[in-house]
């Protein structure tokens, strides 16, 4: 189903507000101003928070969706992938300092909460951790695609917590030097 350019509008204004303030933090009225519509236009398009944050969420995954399958389609190799995975942090590293990860700031804030959409959180996570999981097979690391999926998924959001913490955006370089060595590391003694 296609979406109007209203609820586009929406749906952007309040993934923006969402990231920068906190979803507990932001309120209707503020995405309706952001997006210039009247507070009475807005509950024609969302009815509750909750649908915005659905349309959200769902906005966020055909993004991250469309992310890696780009990284598939550039690189035939696997471990270009993985390097893909891991400089996409740093692409993003002025916002992570300020913010912190859109995902993971998201997912900690809705498991406070105790939030219905805390498991659609798992989601983005589940997907991330497949997708590096077949990758690392593909370089043959049958047994350990797995852990080390969840070690890169693990490096990539501590970086960004302390890039946070410590308003530090180099932290999320420092740490994708540091895995990008690991990754290399990894891959010479497998083939050597």
């Amino acid at each position: 189903m296609r979406l109007s350019k209203t609820k586009l509008k929406i749906i952007e204004a309040a993934n923006t507000l969402f990231y920068q303030q906190g979803y507990e933090h932001t309120a209707l009225s503020q995405i309706a101003n952001e997006v210039g519509i009247s507070k009475g236009n807005f509950y024609h398009h969302y009815k509750t928070k909750d649908d915005i944050l659905e349309a959200v969420l769902n906005q966020r995954l055909v993004m991250v969706e469309e992310a890696l399958v780009s990284w598939e389609s550039e690189h035939k190799q696997p471990e270009l992938r993985i390097r893909s995975f891991i400089q996409s942090a740093v692409a993003t590293q002025s916002q992570t300092q300020k913010f912190g990860c859109p995902i993971g700031s998201l997912t900690a804030e809705l498991n406070k909460l105790t939030h219905p959409s805390q498991n659609e959180m798992k989601r983005f996570f589940a997907l991330f951790r497949n997708w590096l999981s077949k990758q690392f097979e593909e370089l043959g690391f049958q047994s350990q695609a797995d852990q080390y999926a969840v070690h890169l998924i693990t490096q990539s959001q501590g970086a960004a917590l302390l890039a946070q913490t410590f308003e530090d955006e180099s932290i999320v370089s420092e740490q994708a030097e540091r895995m990008e060595s690991w990754l290399s590391e990894l891959i010479e003694r497998k083939t050597s």
